[in-house]
C-alpha cells in the first residue's frame, strides 16, 4: 500500500546517500587524484570500510523483509533506495509520489571548489555530479534529476548547462551564495538562463549552497553546541538562522536588475531552505522598490513590484516544522511545494500528516497548489505530461 493515497502529490526534494568513489566513474581521470586529495572530498566521502555494514544490511533478507512497513522510519542509508537504483524505483513506488525531485546529498555546495583558484577542478567535480545524478535517475521516469552548474566562470557555466540538459537532467541547482568577483545577476549569465528557458526547466536553489554563518557566532565562552546528529557538520539553531540568508540576497538580485524579467518564461525555486521569511521579504523587496524608485533607473524597467515577479515565478519549499498555512496565507497560494527530504532524517516519518494539519484552514485551491499544481509550473518540461496529473490512487 502506498504511503500517497487518493491524491496527487509531487516531492520537491528527495536525495540520493552517496557511497565512497561515487564519482569515480564520471570523473574526467586526468583530475581525479587531485579530487581526492581535496580535505572536503576525504571529509564528506572518507575511506571504504565504513560502509560495510551498510552494504551488508542491504543484502540481509530480514532487513528487506522490514522495507516496506518501514518506508519512512529507516533514514539516510537504511533507507529504501538511498544509494541503490533499482531499490529507489521501487521505493518511489511505494512512497507513492507522482514525481520525485532528486538532489544530492554530500556533492552541495562542490565541495568549496567554486571560490577556490581550481576552475578546472571546480567544474569537472560539477560534471562528473551532473552525470552521476542523471545516470542515477535513470533507473525510473519519476526520478527528476538535478543537475549543478557553478557561477565561477560565464562561458564555463554556459556550457555546463547545455550538457547537464542534454545528459538528461530535469532542473538546474545553482548556489545561492555570490560567486566570487562579480553578481550571480551579471549579464554574462543570460546565456544560462535562456539555455533553461528554452528547454522549459526551472533555475533551483538548494540548502547547502549558501553563504555559511560566520563560524565566530559559536566561540561564546560556552561548549560547542553538537547539532541533531551529535556532530558540527549540520545546524543548530544560531546557523539554522542564516539559511535563507544568501537566497533572500541572490533572489531579490536577480529580481531587481531584471534577470526575472528579461527571462519571464523561467521558473526558480528555492528548496529545503524554509518559508518562513518568504511573506516578510516580499514585503521587504516591495519597500526597497517605493524607497529608491525615484533614483533607480533599473526599477523603473521591472515589469511589476518585486512581490508580483515572486508570485509569477519563484517557487518555495516550507520546511515540515513551520506553519505552511500561514506562510500560504501570507504570501499567496501559488508559491509553496510540498517536500519530504526522502531519505533524509529532517523530513520526518509523516511529513504529509504535519502539512495537512497546518493546511486545516487553507482553500481546496491553495491545497491543490502546494501538493500538486505550483510544481507543476514550476518544472514545466522538465515534468512529462503524463506524469503530471497521473490517475489518483485509490483510497484504502
Amino acid at each position: 500500500m502506498p504511503y500517497v493515497k487518493g491524491r496527487i502529490v509531487h516531492d520537491a526534494d528527495s536525495h540520493l546517500m552517496e557511497l565512497p568513489g561515487c564519482l569515480d566513474p564520471w570523473f574526467d581521470p586526468k583530475l581525479r587524484d587531485a579530487f581526492h586529495a581535496l580535505p572536503a572530498y576525504r571529509r564528506k566521502l572518507g575511506e571504504p570500510g565504513w560502509t560495510d555494514e551498510i552494504l551488508r544490511l542491504r543484502e540481509d533478507p530480514a532487513f528487506r523483509a522490514g522495507e516496506e512497513n518501514d518506508l519512512l522510519l529507516r533514514k539516510n542509508y537504511q533507507a529504501l533506495g538511498a544509494f541503490r537504483q533499482d531499490d529507489r524505483a521501487r521505493a518511489v513506488g511505494l512512497l507513492g509520489f507522482a514525481s520525485q525531485l532528486v538532489f544530492t546529498t554530500f556533492c552541495l555546495g562542490n565541495f568549496g571548489l567554486d571560490e577556490g583558484p581550481d576552475l578546472d577542478l571546480a567544474y569537472a567535480a560539477a560534471q562528473a555530479h551532473n552525470r552521476m545524478m542523471t545516470a542515477f535517475c535513470a533507473a525510473d521516469r519519476r526520478l527528476l534529476a538535478t543537475a549543478y552548474v557553478p557561477l565561477a566562470d560565464f562561458a564555463r557555466a554556459a556550457k555546463t548547462a547545455r550538457e547537464a540538459l542534454e545528459l538528461g537532467a530535469k532542473a538546474l541547482l545553482v548556489p545561492s551564495r555570490c560567486p566570487t568577483g562579480h553578481s550571480p545577476s551579471h549579464i554574462g549569465f543570460d546565456p544560462v538562463w535562456a539555455t533553461a528557458q528554452e528547454a522549459g526547466v526551472p533555475i533551483l536553489f538548494h540548502v547547502g549552497g549558501e553563504e555559511k554563518l560566520n563560524p565566530a557566532y559559536f566561540e561564546n565562552g560556552r561548549p560547542r553546541v553538537k547539532d541533531f546528529h551529535g556532530g558540527e557538520e549540520n545546524f543548530t539553531s544560531v546557523s539554522f538562522m542564516a539559511i535563507p540568508t544568501s537566497v533572500m540576497q541572490t533572489l531579490a538580485a536577480l529580481i531587481i536588475d531584471g534577470v526575472m524579467d528579461r527571462f519571464p518564461r523561467l521558473k526558480f525555486g528555492a528548496i529545503e531552505l524554509g518559508a518562513a521569511w518568504l511573506p516578510g521579504w516580499m514585503r521587504f523587496m516591495d519597500s526597497a522598490h517605493t524607497a529608491f524608485y525615484k533614483n533607480e533607473e533599473r526599477l523603473h524597467r521591472l515589469s511589476a513590484p518585486p512581490s508580483e515577479i515572486v508570485a509569477r515565478q519563484l517557487r518555495v519549499t516550507p520546511y515540515p516544522h513551520e506553519d505552511a498555512g500561514w506562510i500560504i496565507a501570507q504570501s499567496g497560494e501559488g508559491i509553496c511545494l510540498f517536500s519530504s527530504d526522502y531519505p533524509h532524517v529532517e523530513g520526518g516519518r509523516n511529513p504529509l500528516k504535519r502539512f495537512d494539519d497546518s493546511l486545516v484552514r487553507a482553500s481546496s485551491a491553495a491545497i491543490d497548489g502546494f501538493y500538486r499544481e505550483n510544481f507543476i509550473d514550476l518544472m514545466g518540461e522538465g515534468l512529462a505530461a503524463d506524469l503530471r496529473r497521473p490517475a489518483r490512487r485509490a483510497a484504502a
